[in-house]
């Protein structure tokens, strides 16, 4: 573990609303690589790919950025527009797995 891992952690067990802070934070991030990775795939621009998926470019630079704390739903729309289906999981928090290891697919 990091330096930083370790702080969450002990902060977190000792405090629930940095745990649930720390929760969204981490969703966000994985969020914003995971629609970053999206877009590079497709060779997009932000422009572009706001275009395609219906939503202002700023919603994306929100959501890659890690400042939205984008739904579920949004990002199934941004998974639908893009001709793919969003997989959420469920990660046991002790396991070393990253959080995008263990997947389950979900549709409309």
């Amino acid at each position: 573990m990091t330096l930083t891992s370790d702080y969450i952690k002990q902060r977190s067990a000792a405090d629930p609303e940095f745990a649930a802070l720390a929760r969204q934070a981490a969703f966000n991030l994985d969020a914003a690589v995971a629609v970053r990775n999206l877009r590079d795939e497709k060779h997009m621009t932000q422009r572009s790919f706001a275009k395609l998926v219906g939503k202002p470019q700023s919603t994306i630079a929100r959501i890659e950025t890690g400042e939205m704390n984008v739904s579920v739903n949004l990002l199934n729309e941004i998974a639908t527009a893009m001709g793919k289906v969003l997989s959420i999981q469920f990660i046991d928090p002790h396991s070393n797995m990253s959080s995008s290891a263990n997947q389950a697919s979900t549709s409309n």
